[in-house]
């Protein structure tokens, strides 16, 4: 009997351990996402993006050690390089043979937008106390005898500009955030006078370029992420069902705009360390990517300049409080550079 009840005891046990085994055994494996190593760098391209061909600029000149908020690349007549950084409030000057000079034309002033006029002087679009008070000005090539085009009194923010053919100019109202759309773009006839409103209610307009034959305005929201194509009837009017946005980005940062001669379209994408290009229609077709990028370097690319009767692409960018300065990187561009609307 003793036995018998041992043997019903160890049978029992035994049928419960095998019966906690299966348990284990049968314990469903969660699901698990397997997220591939392109898409676990600090800023991965987007997946609607990351099969546009894409080619690594490389360095073409160190600015400076810190990272200054590098801005508004144009050239001269004499082929320079003309830049600024926005919070020094400093307008740099970059020869052929890479030598560097820099003046401060006002320590007032703080440059987002350089553009050069014929007869060689340098309009500035700057963003003066950054909420309502920045103004246009123009000075000489040497940063003197600078004179006002809009008044800080206006209350526009002036983040960037460009020359139509006629030697007017159009400039974005860097004002707004993502759930307040008024900032702009307004225009100034040639020989100044009062701002004239084109295109309204945007979210921090940033970039700003023409076509190469003036009919069609290219516009990005910096808070808004999107890139506006906008048809000209004329300097001040959008032609009938004209205005349209032909890309919204992923991310967010899209800034400074400049366009081939080919139409084609460069966009920085500020934050995000690359340049994309777009067709004269909007659809993207190809990107830049600076070095480092994958490990948060280099991210703050804020513009680009192609130089003039060429195709070489100059990009600025810095690294902020990352250790690798500000600097200029350099690649071929998909056109060469559109010709200058003025003399």
């Amino acid at each position: 009997m003793t036995l018998d009840l041992r043997t019903s005891a160890l049978c029992v046990a035994l049928i419960l351990i095998g019966a906690a085994a299966q348990a284990a055994d049968d314990k469903p494996i969660l699901p698990a996402l397997d997220i591939p190593q392109s898409l676990q760098g600090v800023v991965p391209l987007p997946m609607a993006e990351s099969q546009l061909p894409s080619v690594e600029a490389r360095e073409y000149f160190k600015v400076s050690d810190k990272g200054v908020q590098l801005e508004c690349p144009t050239f001269d007549a004499k082929g320079d390089l003309l830049f600024c950084e926005v919070f020094g409030g400093t307008v740099f000057r970059l020869t052929p043979d890479k030598q560097l000079s820099s003046v401060v034309p006002d320590r007032e002033l703080r440059p987002a937008g350089l553009a050069v006029h014929s007869g060689g002087r340098v309009y500035m679009a700057e963003l003066g106390d950054f909420k309502s008070r920045g103004s246009v000005v123009s000075m000489a090539a040497d940063g003197s005898d600078v004179r006002t085009i809009v008044s800080r009194d206006d209350g526009f923010l002036p983040d960037d500009l460009v020359f139509d053919k006629e030697g007017g100019f159009y400039l974005t109202d860097f004002k707004g955030g993502s759930s307040l759309p008024s900032g702009g773009v307004y225009y100034i006839a040639p020989g100044g006078g009062k701002p004239v409103m084109v295109v309204p209610n945007l979210r921090i307009a940033n970039g700003i370029g023409l076509s190469p034959d003036g009919k069609t305005l290219w516009v990005t929201e910096l808070a808004g992420g999107q890139l506006h194509r906008i048809s000209l009837a004329d300097a001040t009017t959008i032609a009938p069902f004209g205005s349209s946005v032909v890309y919204n980005f992923v991310g967010g940062g899209p800034d400074s705009v400049r366009v081939d001669a080919d139409g084609n379209v460069y966009v920085a994408m500020y934050g995000q360390g690359r340049i994309m290009v777009f067709n004269p229609l909007g659809l993207p077709i190809a990107q830049y990517l600076l070095p480092g990028r994958d490990d948060g370097h280099n991210l703050r690319s804020t513009s680009m300049v192609i130089r003039p009767g060429t195709d070489e692409l100059l990009i600025l960018t810095n690294d902020w409080d990352k250790g690798r300065g500000s600097t200029i990187f350099v690649a071929k561009a998909v056109g060469k550079a559109a010709p200058s609307f003025l003399p």
